[in-house]
């Protein structure tokens, strides 16, 4: 199966922020990115079947700015294993709750993603910059059942 990790665009400052950290916001400069990368990402042909997200405002958002690029509204589903604190553990009760589908996308949050990924391929140093992709072809989601494809930054994929 095919799993696409995508952060987070650029969030409202956290330092500056003064609610909760689930309701902070991406700036109007990541939702103008993430359109663009968007875009990129429609004329790549993920072939995705489902993209799920963290609950919190900031992935939310980003997940539905791809979903709407992508023509996957429909698709799109908040789940809150992907709120901070996922892990390889969550990421296979996600995958197991969305099969038979072979193309997954995940939207979320650091540090958490690229623990993941680095888990998920038997190790490594990973980094998942805002609005960063990378593309994971698993066997199992499990510790070394998987070989990272890809990872594109955010001016490869034209958001910066």
């Amino acid at each position: 199966m095919r799993v696409y990790f995508l952060r987070h665009g650029k969030a409202e400052d956290r330092a500056a922020w003064r609610g909760r950290d689930a309701d902070r916001p991406l700036t109007a400069e990541g939702e103008e990115a993430l359109r663009r990368a968007a875009k990129q990402l429609r004329a790549m042909d993920l072939a995705l079947e489902v993209i799920v997200t963290s609950p919190y405002v900031r992935a939310r958002r980003t997940a539905e700015i791809v979903a709407g690029e992508l023509g996957l509204g429909g698709r799109l589903v908040v789940d809150d294993r992907l709120a901070p604190g996922f892990d390889l553990r969550r990421l296979e009760q996600v995958l197991a709750a969305y099969r038979p589908a072979d193309g997954f996308m995940v939207v979320g949050h650091e540090p958490d993603f690229s623990e993941t990924i680095a888990e998920l391929i038997g190790g490594g140093d990973v980094v998942m910059k805002k609005g960063g992709l990378a593309r994971v072809d698993a066997t199992a989601p499990a510790a070394g059942g998987g070989q990272l494809v890809w990872l594109l930054t955010p001016p490869l994929l034209g958001s910066r």
